[in-house]
């Protein structure tokens, strides 16, 4: 049901030349990933590892591989999008469990994927760019076998245990009423002020380059501006974007909201650019 709901609000996926699906192992069992690419074959370079959103509770790869392809599509880089356990049948931690150790598995075997990497770009949209933050904090303190590049944060939960006045200010009819981010909570039972489940309580220093993206109307707005706030004021080179008109999930509502495709595409070209910086300051 939420794949045919997302399909009718977003882009079509479109062609690509690489689409495959894989089995990676997990903390508890196999984990599905699949395999977006614009190229039948490539050099080795970095890619992308994104998670998708959902309150920790919904959706999957299927209601994200429009956003992934485009993505795959646009950076010009494979991109790898795992699944993770939901709540409430797995609460808290599991989905930052797998986010860490599908990670970690990609940075060890891309040979299973036909490629050479070098290094990760971490991704989610929601929840899934809670995840994203969390696998790079867990990775800065703990190295996995590529570096972390950059993350890219599409307007991501990032703080259960502070009440901000966006949530008041767009607490029903823009998309994420307060009735959803309750039953996600009750669903998912975060230990709210652990930085694996809040990253804006955690530590900042020596984070990756990040683009945060934030949409005006969205509920998660204010804790989106906290955590680039902290990252920031931690030194960590941050490129802040907040859309104004856009609602929470607009990058995944390209065909029912016209303003939606031009201003992924100008997430996307901003991180393009980031990382191609990036790669040329480790050169």
């Amino acid at each position: 049901m939420s794949s045919k709901f997302i399909g009718q609000l977003d882009a079509p996926t479109g062609d690509l030349a690489v689409d495959r699906t894989y089995a990676i192992p997990g903390p508890s069992g196999a984990l599905t990933a699949r395999l977006f690419d614009a190229r039948p074959e490539r050099r080795a370079g970095p890619v992308v590892v994104f998670f998708h959103g959902g309150g920790f509770v919904n959706l999957d790869i299927a209601t994200h591989a429009s956003l992934c392809a485009a993505i795959a599509r646009q950076l010009d880089l494979p991109v790898v999008s795992a699944n993770y356990r939901l709540a409430p049948e797995a609460p808290w931690p599991a989905a930052p469990d797998d986010a860490e150790a599908a990670t970690r598995w990609i940075a060890e075997n891309g040979a299973t994927f036909d490629r050479t990497f070098t290094h990760l770009v971490l991704c989610g949209d929601s929840a899934g760019g809670n995840l994203a933050a969390v696998a790079a904090m867990a990775l800065r303190d703990r190295p996995a076998r590529l570096p972390v590049l950059l993350q890219v944060l599409l307007y991501p939960k990032m703080d259960w245990a502070t009440d901000y006045p966006s949530a008041a200010a767009f607490a029903d009819g823009y998309g994420l009423d307060t009735a959803n981010l309750e039953l996600y909570s009750v669903h998912y039972r975060p230990d709210v002020r652990h930085w694996r489940a809040s990253p804006v309580h955690g530590n900042h220093q020596d984070m990756p380059p990040t683009l945060l993206v934030t949409a005006s109307l969205d509920p998660l707005r204010d804790e989106g501006r906290a955590y680039a706030a902290c990252l920031i004021g931690a030194g960590v080179p941050t490129t802040y974007r907040e859309f104004r008109g856009q609602i929470h999930g607009f990058a995944t509502f390209r065909r029912a909201i016209p303003s939606a495709a031009p201003d992924v595409n100008i997430v996307l070209d901003i991180a393009r650019n980031m990382i191609a910086e990036a790669l040329t300051g480790q050169a």
